[in-house]
């Protein structure tokens, strides 16, 4: 894996070998950053099931002035640490459970630009009925809105198989397709 933009174009990323963690492919991450342009820059980043951190770094990469990263597994955060280490990045990184995360910050009053979350994939949704996957957890939280500032963005990865729903003040900016994974850019809109 590697850097696909920024100051550390190219550099590689320390990954677990197996299955345990499931990173955000290159070429996902190049669409997604290609969408979203220069608009990184300079923005606050909390990425949720952050694995090893590959979309933290690819921010920090390409401008964001800060990245927090939430990762259950204290060996997937000890890459997220290895590869801090490696680039002189400075991701902060919080080994917890992602809705206690969001529960804690918001009690705590911090707010982000910017939030991904490429979760763990749910299981086909099955018709009439709704999805029970990590992706719709977090979009059901409230406090995932509490921790978004206004006009922020959600990138929310999930399978193609998995319905999730979403209501105000969420609004689709935009969707990637790469074959089973999906990549939504819901936009917050504080106001609604």
């Amino acid at each position: 894996m590697r850097i696909t933009g920024g100051q550390w174009v190219n550099q590689s990323i320390a990954v677990p070998a197996g299955l345990g963690v499931r990173p955000t492919p290159d070429k996902v991450r190049q669409a997604i950053f290609n969408s979203l342009g220069p608009w990184v820059d300079g923005l606050s980043v909390l990425e949720l099931f952050a694995g090893c951190g590959t979309l933290s770094l690819e921010c920090l990469s390409r401008g964001a002035q800060s990245a927090l990263a939430v990762e259950l597994s204290s060996r997937h955060a000890g890459f997220i640490r290895r590869n801090n280490h490696a680039l002189n990045a400075h991701v902060e990184i919080r080994v917890q459970c992602a809705l206690k995360a969001i529960k804690q910050l918001g009690e705590s009053g911090r707010a982000f630009d910017f939030i991904c979350a490429d979760p763990p994939y749910g299981e086909k949704t099955a018709p009439g009925q709704r999805s029970e996957s990590w992706a719709q957890r977090l979009l059901d939280d409230s406090n995932l809105s509490k921790i978004m500032k206004p006009e922020g963005v959600l990138l929310l990865g999930h399978a193609k198989r998995d319905a999730i729903e979403w209501v105000l003040p969420w609004q689709e900016r935009k969707t990637l397709k790469h074959g089973d994974t999906w990549v939504r850019m819901l936009e917050f809109s504080a106001g609604e």
